[in-house]
């Protein structure tokens, strides 16, 4: 890691954002290379998880348990969800043990620590690009119809990215004083799976049930995918709203903590 750290030191003030920018972008390229560098089937495994889950989910929930996919062909509508939310699933979990993982630099070294925790985010953006091209496949084998309410992908994928990195900042700080904060967030994500609407639509769920579901920012961000790729058709703003201004109060909150604690990282851990 002295390589990555160097410029860090040798040629630029502590405080210089382009070195910053730098260790960013070596944390990610790192991650990645360690991840599918000796992996035989590399970036196919980032398709294998939601298409694996795709597959079990039509099964159980669609064939099963005669659960609609409102005029959508099921493993589409359930492909939808499922990309966003391995996206936040697997940022998540490697987020949450990652500034122990990086003791020796955080211990050592003077930089922001949430780069640390950032940077496994922006590593999971390439299976996140990965899963989001055989759903474009996907796409053209059911005859889904583009429509211009594509366009708001965007502003849907900044939210999910926004969630993603609130939840890890948090679960990554958590970490570094409990260290059984990992187990913990891994059966919580297990449970958080059915309480947003990737088996299922929202529409469904139970009147009485249902403000409680919305109230979980990922329910907005998956119903956003849904409305804008798989059924071509305006999204529930409020909803979608709601997502945003509770992904906001998050991501604000989890910052202001980290910042709060971080000082106290390298001699925690």
């Amino acid at each position: 890691m002295a390589t990555v750290l160097r410029p860090l030191s040798d040629r630029v003030e502590p405080t210089d954002p382009e070195a910053y920018l730098e260790l960013l972008m070596n944390l990610t390229r790192r991650e990645v290379k360690g991840r599918y560098s000796q992996s035989l089937f590399g970036f196919g495994w980032a398709v294998a998880q939601p298409l694996a889950t795709m597959a079990v989910f039509t099964l159980v929930f669609s064939r099963l348990g005669n659960i609609s996919a409102d005029g959508a062909p099921y493993p589409i509508f359930a492909y939808a969800g499922l990309v966003p939310w391995f996206f936040f699933l697997n940022s998540v979990n490697s987020g949450t043990a990652s500034l122990v993982q990086y003791r020796n630099i955080v211990t050592k070294t003077y930089f922001p620590r949430e780069i640390i925790p950032l940077s496994q985010v922006c590593s999971r953006l390439l299976d996140f690009g990965a899963a989001a091209s055989l759903f474009a496949v996907l796409m053209v084998a059911y005859g889904t119809r583009v429509t211009p309410w594509a366009l708001i992908i965007p502003l849907v994928f900044v939210l999910l990215v926004a969630f993603t990195t609130a939840v890890t900042l948090l679960t990554s700080a958590a970490n570094v004083f409990y260290r059984d904060v990992t187990p913990v967030v891994q059966i919580a994500l297990q449970l958080w799976l059915y309480l947003t609407p990737i088996a299922y639509p929202l529409a469904k769920v139970p009147a009485r049930w249902r403000g409680w579901i919305a109230a979980n920012p990922l329910s907005g961000i998956v119903e956003g995918f849904r409305s804008a790729v798989v059924y071509g058709r305006e999204p529930d703003w409020s909803l979608l709203a709601l997502s945003g201004a509770l992904t906001l109060i998050a991501l604000v909150g989890a910052f202001a903590l980290f910042k709060g604690v971080d000082r106290s990282f390298a001699d925690v851990i």
